[in-house]
């Protein structure tokens, strides 16, 4: 596919060449990259070969298969069509049974593919809790790992265990990287994936021929290099002390703090603030629920309203007493205090991917990116 063509196929599908390249810088804005690297961005998305998927579903509830059936920019439908060649994906291909499973043999015969892994794997009484086509899902792992370029493990069943791993764990559950650890292994968790973070990784692959940079629990630092709490909107709230106290309080209806309501966004990473959910509309703190910690491991046993620990991450001088105000603050102040806290941690990147996000809605020949 030339150039020529390829702009052809944008048109076509109702999507202009400004538009796409908005998208591109987008791309880089989410991997907090210059932007510069929008232009290398564009030219590698354009790039006629497509990468084969192998996406496979274990113990979950297919919640990041719905997220990922909901992207808008670019469209699922694009995704699979222009990106990737998703050769394997039990909800969404037409083909079934044996016709499925040869679809899937022939692709990792290929090698050379991404593989997509959501859901846990369980282990306990040689792996019976999960079986498809008569086979574990440990087996089915392994042998389509082998010939894997990475493994990109989505939600956090298939990350750290999740719901399945939860005491008692009557399944033996596990999550990818303690059975793959012999091809790079990237973390996108969160319950399910925000399916934003899954674009931007696949686009950093296609560009640069690798994953992105990971932190420690191999999640990448693009989209949990910081804490929820650097930039929340209702940070100048915890600044000022103002929290709420009790669900539909006078706290709770000016939009104070859920700290004290259980907001686990003092020890949880991901960029919820920055990205948010349905296209940049809201996420569970800016409804007025505090973060349940989806992105971190063994969150199921954080209890949803349980105090977190915040004391543990930060020292305690740097934290204001959590009492009631001499002064109130203004929701104008907090909104101010709230986007310097997040400025001083690098919220750049934040301001162009929600500006990303506000793309015109797609013309009646095509999906708009």
């Amino acid at each position: 596919m030339g150039d020529a063509h390829f702009k052809q196929h944008l048109l076509q599908r109702g999507i202009s060449r400004r538009e796409f390249l908005k998208f591109c810088a987008v791309m880089a804005g989410t991997l907090a990259l210059e932007h510069t690297f929008a232009a290398r961005i564009a030219r590698a998305l354009e790039n006629p070969k497509r990468t084969p998927v192998v996406w496979l579903e274990f113990q979950d509830c297919a919640g990041c298969t719905e997220s990922f059936l909901r992207a808008s920019r670019p469209t699922v439908a694009e995704i699979v069509l222009d990106v990737l060649s998703v050769d394997y994906h039990e909800t969404i291909m037409a083909a079934a049974g044996h016709h499925a499973e040869e679809a899937k043999a022939a692709t990792i015969a290929a090698g050379g593919y991404l593989l997509i892994v959501e859901g846990s794997i369980p282990l306990a009484d040689g792996g019976v809790y999960c079986t498809i086509g008569g086979r574990t899902a440990a087996d089915l792992l392994k042998e389509a790992a082998a010939g894997a370029l990475a493994v990109i493990a989505v939600g956090n069943c298939a990350t750290f265990g999740g719901l399945p791993k939860a005491s008692p764990n009557p399944t033996g559950a596990v999550g990818v990287d303690e059975l793959v650890t012999d091809k790079p292994v990237l973390n996108l968790a969160g319950c399910p994936l925000n399916v934003v973070n899954l674009t931007a990784t696949v686009v950093h692959f296609l560009t640069f021929g690798r994953l992105p940079e990971t932190d420690g629990l191999k999640r990448p630092l693009f989209a949990y290099g910081h804490r929820i709490h650097d930039n929340c909107e209702r940070r100048g709230h915890f600044d000022a002390g103002e929290f709420v106290r009790a669900w539909g309080d006078e706290g709770h209806r000016k939009g104070w703090c859920l700290y004290q309501m259980g907001c686990k966004g003092p020890v949880t990473y991901h960029n919820c603030p920055a990205v948010r959910w349905n296209d940049g509309v809201s996420w569970p703190v800016a409804a007025g629920h505090g973060c349940v910690g989806c992105s971190e491991p063994g969150f199921w046993e954080f209890g949803a309203y349980k105090t977190s620990p915040v004391f543990d991450v930060t020292p305690p001088t740097t934290y204001p007493p959590v009492e009631q105000p001499a002064q109130a603050i203004s929701p104008g102040a907090a909104g101010v205090l709230g986007g310097l806290a997040g400025a001083v941690l690098g919220a750049a990147a934040v301001g162009t991917a929600m500006a990303a996000l506000k793309a015109k809605p797609p013309s009646s020949g095509g999906k708009s990116e």
